[in-house]
């Protein structure tokens, strides 16, 4: 008897009832519950990459932060097992975490690790993409990929279980929403370009400047009005026109006579915004002037292929389509799946990163297991960052058994999130042109009606079957 028809079926989770009282398993079921496990998972899914590159931009070596990051993300998916998965005695049909550890179930394990490493290789990626294309850009590449592919993949494996009428028109937006995001960024890099090439004759000027009207009240004025000033940079609105009367108005004061009048104040932020691009660069932990954007957009890409496989290969993990699995067998339930998928992603960046430790790439210091132990600086937010993206890959996978793995891969609409962080956290548009603005506002409406077409073709899987 389930703890649903107990109470009229109001529940909004399914609980599979056991022999004993408040002794049960969660197994979602509700299509209203899996919809809201998908919009807390579109946002932790959609944060900790902002945690991450916020941590890189700060120089903490990257290997610290996905060790710190790797420790903390598993700790949620035993969490699950050990909880929700483990609770009162097992039934043949959904038995608990414990007792499917000895089962038979080896195909479906091996679908939950080759999930598991797929998603190590591509949040390794992913942390390098950050810096050399941004948040904004890197979401949206990766995001896009795996919805296309994977969402297409996982409504095949599913049996047509979401409505393709709305299915693949939001998958559609997707598509929209990478034209429009790749315009974006290119508009986006030449507002920079132009704000850097115009902040180059007035740092130059400055220099001159500097020791004929040292302790000037004009030069004063400068300092104040450009260099090294950050709060300027934040308060930059882009006017190149101003710029070049500015510049126009110092050159002739100074040739003339400095001390005769006082020059006009710098438009705020030009010579500032410069500076900060070039201490940004010498302060983070991979560098990236001078390298090619189209090589952190080629990661970009390889981590969206990961992304795209890691969800069909959880879905076939939970639910056997290829049957597999012995006769009598019961398929894994969502939290064992989850646990072996976060075991292989454990051992996987565990290897990986502990070997680039001492053989770094892109420019990153060397470093070692003892100095990571030592590295408590941004210790905290890379621990976040895990438990943000444990919680938000367990509540995708329970939203996905219960409404279909397909709308649940709405939640890879990460940039939806993401660009916001980049907005107003990493400032990646400040002072851009109105052409960036109108780009950026059509992405995210394509973006968000993407994920709302996608969770509308949400169905429930009702009557699945759990024994092969």
């Amino acid at each position: 008897m389930k703890l649903r028809e107990q109470t009229g079926g109001l529940l909004p989770w399914s609980v599979q009832a056991m022999e004993k009282p408040l002794h049960f398993l969660f197994v979602m079921e509700d299509e209203a519950g899996a919809i809201t496990l998908m919009i807390v998972s579109l946002w932790c899914l959609g944060s900790w990459p902002a945690l991450f590159n916020l941590l890189e931009r700060r120089g903490r070596v990257p290997m610290h932060t996905y060790l710190d990051y790797t420790f903390s993300n598993y700790s949620v998916a035993l969490l699950f097992a050990l909880t929700v998965g483990n609770i009162g005695p097992d039934t043949p049909q959904s038995p608990n975490f414990l007792k499917q550890l000895s089962q038979e179930n080896g195909p479906s394990v091996a679908f939950g690790l080759a999930g598991g490493l797929a998603l190590c290789l591509g949040n390794i990626c992913l942390q390098y993409s950050l810096a050399f294309v941004g948040i904004s850009l890197t979401e949206v590449v990766s995001a896009s990929v795996a919805v296309v592919l994977g969402t297409t993949a996982n409504y095949f494996l599913d049996d047509g279980l979401n409505r393709a009428s709305i299915l693949f028109p939001g998958v559609a937006c997707f598509l929209v929403a990478v034209v429009l995001g790749s315009f974006c960024h290119a508009s986006n890099v030449a507002d920079m370009q132009t704000k850097i090439k115009a902040a180059e004759p007035l740092s130059q000027m400055l220099e001159d400047m500097k020791s004929p009207m040292k302790g000037s009240e004009e030069f004063t004025a400068l300092l104040v009005n450009s260099s090294n000033n950050h709060e300027a940079y934040t308060e930059y609105h882009g006017d190149v026109k101003r710029v070049a009367s500015s510049l126009n108005v110092l050159s002739s004061s100074h040739n003339s006579d400095c001390k005769s009048r006082k020059p006009e104040p710098l438009s705020k932020g030009v010579v500032a915004n410069a500076e900060y691009l070039l201490n940004l660069e010498s302060h983070r932990a991979i560098k990236v002037n001078g390298k090619s954007v189209v090589f952190g957009l080629g990661i970009a890409l390889i981590t969206g292929l990961c992304y795209a496989a890691f969800s069909p290969l959880f879905n076939v993990a939970t639910n056997d389509q290829f049957h597999l699995l012995k006769p009598g067998i019961p398929h894994l339930v969502v939290y064992t799946s989850f646990f072996y998928f976060s075991t292989a992603f454990l051992i996987c960046s565990v290897v990986l990163n502990v070997y680039l430790l001492y053989h770094p790439v892109l420019g990153i210091p060397k470093s070692s297991l003892t100095m990571y132990c030592q590295d408590r600086e941004g210790r905290h937010i890379a621990i976040v960052a895990g438990l943000l993206c444990g919680v938000g890959n367990g509540f995708q996978f329970m939203g996905g058994q219960a409404a279909g793995y397909a709308a649940a891969d709405a939640v890879q609409a990460l940039p939806l999130v993401g660009t916001l962080w980049g907005v107003f956290l990493f400032k990646e548009y400040h002072g851009s042109s109105r052409k960036t603005y109108i780009l950026l506002i059509g992405m995210l409406l394509m973006f968000l009606t993407a994920v709302v077409m996608l969770v509308a073709s949400s169905m429930p899987r009702h009557g699945s079957e759990t024994l092969t």
